[in-house]
């Protein structure tokens, strides 16, 4: 499969997963919550390895100060789902209220889409190979 075809394939399939999971979040509907969750996090997995495969195909030195503005954040973005998935079976054992998991999961949702936008403007001022 292309590697851009995919990227962005999972990449959209990541982001629906994630407004699903968010939307099914709160109204408190815990299987297709749980469902969304686990596809985000595997749709952003394979839209990692598909991403690595597109910067194989660009010289992302030549777009400047985006790429490692951009490799940060993602890097960064990618562990902050460590947070809403630790926090999540807490507030479920009743161990920890839901304000926490809910903020660390928006935080996750905008990472993600801070990362989205930089890794395209970085792809868009990086010189095909």
């Amino acid at each position: 499969m292309n590697p851009e075809v995919g990227f962005i394939g999972l990449l959209a399939f990541t982001v629906v997963c994630l407004a699903v999971a968010a939307w099914t979040g709160r109204q408190r509907r815990l299987r297709p919550h749980l469902t969304a969750v686990t596809l985000a996090v595997l749709g952003l997995a394979g839209a990692i390895a598909f991403a690595l495969r597109v910067g194989e195909r660009y010289d992302l030195a030549s777009a400047g100060v985006i790429t490692p503005v951009h490799l940060a954040l993602a890097r960064v973005a990618t562990a902050s789902y460590l947070g809403p998935l630790v926090t999540g079976p807490l507030v479920l054992a009743g161990r920890l209220r839901g304000r926490l998991h809910h903020r660390l999961a928006w935080t996750a949702i905008a990472l993600t889409v801070a990362a989205t936008v930089t890794g395209a403007w970085m792809l868009l001022a990086a010189e095909r190979l």
